[in-house]
Formats: structure tokens, C-alpha cells, sequence
């Protein structure tokens, strides 16, 4: 295991592969700076650009513009009181109030600080937790992947929003537009209109509709609501190693706490943050101070939602399965690139995981950096007025899906799901459950499939193996303890 990661840390002996890790970074700082972007849309725009490029060199990019953009969400979230990301939420409830008191500087220090050491923690359990999962991994039989699959589809309708039915519309979605395309057995066509819909629908026009059209479209309906301006900072460098000393156990915990979550798919870096926020307000010596401008608060969420991006990389990397929407679109970057996530990874393409872990081990003294001496440049990102963003995204968006196959049937494509996206949005219907089911929904058909020809069409061959009756027992749990509470809700109305 030591002579992969040592190969991993080779890999940056190629100048390319540091300009991406770089450049992942300045993205990622900037686009989490944005409130209402954030690394999924920034990781969706990437992916077009990183088609003629290696493969190691387009897998650090995107992972350290996922990581960089966790770490940027925080800025405008302290500075303006508007979060970049969702889960830097639970930072502006002390971040802001500590800008409010002409701290803004101590507040961002501690943020940004957290966040790499948040980052590193995790790593390490990343390390020596995902190479035994993708062994484990190994013995799964095609009833087990179905199952995992389920498991995987059951947690994130329920994570993913307040209403079951919501979550589980938009997965039927998602699942539905996965059947498009050539069947995988018989290959016959099957809701293809056109041969362009012969190889299903193209990932990554559909995430760039999904996410980013759709949020220019909201823009542009909010782009006569009056913007925050980014405040002044002082004091960023001259925190004394005493107050970080004072975090160490909120720190620590909050970093096992978001890796953990971070695993979970559809758990996300939001719920950590705000798990974390919560745990540490209820063992805080001074829980008066949280909302009130606690660095404890600070510290806990931004640790716990940084450790959540290693977390989200765990079960991608070991079993094939996003453990968030970001996650799931990387999943489409390296399936671009050749690469199949899962537990044959780590023997077949080793270089791609140690590589992973190597880059996000040096991205932490990076991002800590271009976080620190660029903060205040940061800031004033959010100045840019949203009809000016709208279209800059816009002609990023449509130009992506257009290089992504050199023809406008992908672009036909980013505006069919951009509207559709948007029209979600205003139901409030998840967007994350959709992009999951795509990815799942192949894995979901062809093992069940494979499974049931196995058996010689026994279908209680997926209670019959001890491994997938527990995976299903889990997704069972999961669709039916929301369900009862709804149930129960509506019964009180």
C-alpha cells in the first residue's frame, strides 16, 4: 500500500498534474465564493475541459476544485452573511456576527485553517479505510450490487430533501431517463426516438442542464434583488497558535464526525456541518457564545464539511457509488476517461486512488495558502452582479456541452434538462436524487438482471445471500422510516 501512495506522489513529478491541482484550486475558491454555486455546477462545467488532458492530471483537478470550492463557500458565508455553498449554512451563524464585531479576519483564519486540517484527518481515514472496502468489495456477487445500488437510492431520497414524495419523484425521474438507449441484453432500442439516443443520454450535457442552466435561469429571475457588498478584514495572519490549540477536540471530532457522514451517500457535507455545529454547541463549555460569533462553531462546521468531500470519495472509489452529487459526477469523469470506480480500481488502475490521496494531502498547505493571501479577492466575487454571472455561466455551460461531442445534439440536451432543472427547482423538487438514479440506474437494471439469469429466474435469490438481504434490509429501513413519519404527521394535521 505504501509503494501505490508513493506512486501517487510520483505523479506530481509531471508539472501537468500540479497546474491541475492549482488550477482546481483557484476554481474551486472561486466558484464556492459564488452564493448559489458551489462544487457540483463547478465540477460540471470543468468536465468538458479536461477531455484532452490525462486522466490523472483531469481526476486531481476535479477533486481539488471539489475540495477548494467546501473551503471557498465559507467566505462569502462570514463576510456577507450569503453561504457559497449549503454546507457553509451553520459558518455564517458565528463567521457573520464575528464581521459584525470587526473580526472578520480572525473568523476567516479559522475557517480556512479548519478546513485543511478537516481535509487532512480525513484523508488518513480515507487511506486505511477504502483499500479494505474495495476488498471486502470484491466478493460481492451481481444480488449484492443490486442491492448496494437500492441501499445507495434508498438513503439519498431520504437525505437529500424534507419530503419523501419529492425525493422519491425526482429518483423515478432519474431512473426513467437511465432506460433510454439500446437495451443491454437484447439491444433493442427502448424510449430512443433518434439513433443520438442509442447510447442513452449523455452524462455530462445533462448534469451541465441539470445544475448549471438551471441555476443561470435563477439568476436571471433574481438578478433585480439588491446584493450583499463584501466587507473589509483585517487580521487574517495574526491568530495565536493558542486558539487552535483551544479547538483541538472540536476539531478532531468534528473531522471524524464529517468523514463518516461523508460516506454515507446522500449524506453530504451539509448534514455533517450542521451535526457537527450541534454536537459541538451541546458539549461546549460556553454554548452561550454559538450564534453569537464562536470560533467552536466555526471550527466544527467548516472541519466537518471539508472531511465529508473525503468521506463523499470512499464508497466512489471502493464500490462504484457517489456518496454525493458531486461525487456522482466525478463518477461520470473518470467512466469518460476509461476508468471504472469500484472494487476492481485499486488493482486494475492504482495510480488513480493513491493519486487522489496524494493530491488531496498536498492541496491542504496549497488551499490553506490561496485561501489566506487571497480572501479578500475572494469577497469580492460576490460584487459581480448575477446578470453578469448568468452569462458567463451560460456560455461556459452551452460551450461544454458542445465540446463534449463537437455537435449541438449535446446542447439540445443541457437546454432540454436546464429547463427542466429549473422547473424542479420552483416545485422544490431535489435535483441530487436524478443524478444519482442516472448514475445507479444502469448498475440497478444490469445486476438485477444478471442476477435473476444466474438463479434461473429464482427472484428470492436477493434474500438468499446474507450480504444482499443486509443491504436490503438497510434500504427497506431507509424508504420506510420516513414513510411512517409522514404518515404519522399527516395523521396529526
Amino acid at each position: 500500500m505504501i509503494d501505490n501512495l508513493l506512486i501517487g506522489f510520483g505523479a506530481f513529478s509531471d508539472p501537468l498534474v500540479f497546474i491541475g491541482l492549482l488550477v482546481g484550486a483557484f476554481l474551486g475558491y472561486l466558484i464556492g465564493a459564488i452564493p448559489g454555486l458551489g462544487p457540483t455546477l463547478g465540477v460540471s462545467l470543468l468536465i468538458p475541459f479536461t477531455y484532452s488532458v490525462d486522466p490523472l492530471v483531469a481526476v486531481v483537478t476535479l477533486v481539488s476544485l471539489y475540495a477548494a470550492a467546501e473551503y471557498g463557500g465559507a467566505i462569502s458565508a462570514i463576510l456577507i452573511n450569503s453561504p457559497g455553498t449549503a454546507a457553509a449554512v451553520a459558518t455564517s451563524w458565528d463567521g457573520y456576527p464575528l464581521t459584525q464585531q470587526g473580526k472578520a479576519g480572525l473568523a476567516l483564519n479559522v475557517s480556512i485553517i479548519s478546513s485543511g486540517i478537516g481535509i487532512f484527518i480525513s484523508t488518513i481515514l480515507l487511506f486505511f479505510t477504502a483499500v479494505p472496502l474495495s476488498e471486502f468489495a470484491l466478493n460481492f456477487g451481481p444480488e449484492a450490487y443490486f442491492s448496494l445500488a437500492v441501499m445507495g437510492l434508498s438513503l439519498v431520497s431520504i437525505f437529500s430533501t424534507g419530503s419523501l414524495i419529492k425525493g422519491g419523484i425526482a429518483m423515478m425521474v432519474g431512473l426513467g431517463l437511465a432506460t433510454i438507449g439500446l437495451d443491454a441484453q437484447s439491444g433493442v432500442p427502448r424510449f430512443a426516438f433518434d439513433p443520438e439516443f442509442f447510447e442513452g443520454l449523455p452524462l455530462v450535457p445533462a448534469l451541465l442542464g441539470l445544475f448549471a442552466l438551471s441555476e443561470v435561469l435563477c439568476m436571471i429571475e433574481q438578478s433585480n434583488t439588491p446584493q450583499h457588498e463584501s466587507s473589509k478584514m483585517s487580521g487574517i495572519f495574526v491568530v495565536p497558535a493558542k486558539v487552535y490549540y483551544n479547538l483541538k477536540l472540536t476539531l478532531l471530532r468534528s473531522s471524524l464526525m464529517g468523514y463518516v457522514i461523508g460516506i454515507i451517500p446522500g449524506a453530504g457535507a451539509s448534514i455533517a456541518s450542521f451535526l457537527s455545529y450541534g454536537i459541538a454547541k451541546r458539549v461546549s463549555k460556553t454554548p452561550e457564545k454559538f450564534g453569537h460569533g464562536s470560533l467552536e462553531g466555526i471550527s466544527a462546521s467548516e472541519s466537518a464539511n471539508n472531511a465529508a468531500v473525503s468521506g463523499a470519495l470512499a464508497p466512489l472509489l471502493a464500490l462504484g457509488i457517489p456518496g454525493s452529487p458531486t461525487t456522482a459526477i466525478i463518477i461520470g469523469a473518470l467512466m469518460i476517461h476509461g476508468i471504472q470506480p469500484g472494487p476492481l480500481l485499486f488493482t486494475m488502475n492504482p495510480e488513480v486512488p493513491f493519486t487522489i490521496f496524494a493530491s488531496l494531502w498536498i492541496s491542504v498547505p496549497v488551499m490553506v495558502l490561496i485561501g489566506l493571501l487571497g480572501a479578500k479577492y475572494w469577497a469580492k466575487v460576490a460584487d459581480v452582479p448575477r446578470s453578469i454571472l448568468a452569462s458567463i455561466v451560460a456560455c461556459i455551460c452551452l460551450m461544454g456541452a458542445y465540446s463534449s461531442e463537437n455537435s449541438m445534439f449535446p446542447v439540445y440536451i443541457t437546454i432540454a434538462f436546464g429547463i427542466l432543472g429549473y422547473v424542479f427547482r420552483k416545485a422544490d423538487i431535489p435535483l441530487a436524487p436524478i443524478v444519482l438514479a442516472l448514475v445507479l440506474g444502469e448498475m440497478l437494471e444490469t445486476n438485477f438482471r444478471r442476477a435473476v439469469v444466474i438463479s434461473g429466474g429464482d427472484y428470492w435469490v436477493f434474500f438468499q445471500k446474507p450480504l444482499s438481504l443486509i443491504l436490503l434490509s438497510i434500504a427497506i429501513i431507509s424508504f420506510l422510516v420516513p414513510l411512517i413519519k409522514w404518515i404519522r404527521r399527516n395523521k396529526n394535521i
